[in-house]
């Protein structure tokens, strides 16, 4: 209560998911963003792995590795299944990094550069809502530190002359809605 006597803690609202519904579809979605990121990369190396960009594809795919590893260990430790819709993530994944690594190296760091930062801003969301909750402090740090390393890979890709993708505009903004969907998808599915 506060100085008024009004009760001021937050309680759900009838239809509004409990903590652990919550954490778990937290869980379930980045293992499955970060398994989605994983199949991009191999599609791009798949095309560019020789090329100049490989190097540095593979240095974004080998932080992604590591995000999977940590989603893997941490769905199993609390018993947390992954999103039914790995088979697909699976394929879809593959086929937008060789799709867009096909159409040349600035239109594949577009495609890095458009996931990064829908990534970004849903990784922000995630820590601010573990924040205002005060709860799960190891996996707010978790997720920072990834996001970090995001937009690391944004910013390489920016860097790499994404934006001189051909079509850039409708090419980011397609693969920014296809993220922001897998990611509603996922973490419910």
């Amino acid at each position: 209560m506060d100085q008024t006597g009004i009760e001021t803690t937050v309680t759900n609202l009838p239809g509004d998911l409990d903590r652990k519904t919550r954490l778990e579809r937290i869980l379930r979605v980045d293992q499955a963003g970060e398994y989605g990121a994983r199949r991009i990369y191999q599609g791009q190396l798949a095309v560019l792995g020789e090329k100049p960009s490989g190097e540095t594809i593979r240095h974004m795919a080998e932080q992604e590795e590591k995000h999977l590893r940590t989603f893997d260990q941490l769905l199993n430790e609390r018993r947390v299944r992954p999103t039914l819709l790995s088979p697909i993530w699976h394929v879809a994944g593959f086929a937008l990094g060789a799709g867009t690594a096909l159409m040349g190296e600035k239109a594949a760091m577009a495609c890095t550069e458009a996931v990064e930062e829908v990534i970004d801003e849903h990784y922000a969301r995630q820590t601010a809502d573990l924040a205002a909750e005060g709860i799960e402090p190891e996996l707010q740090e978790t997720i920072e530190t990834f996001r970090a390393e995001e937009v690391e890979h944004r910013d390489i890709a920016r860097a790499h002359d994404a934006a001189d993708a051909p079509a850039y505009g409708l090419l980011t903004g397609g693969i920014k809605a296809g993220s922001r969907l897998a990611i509603w998808l996922s973490s419910r599915i």
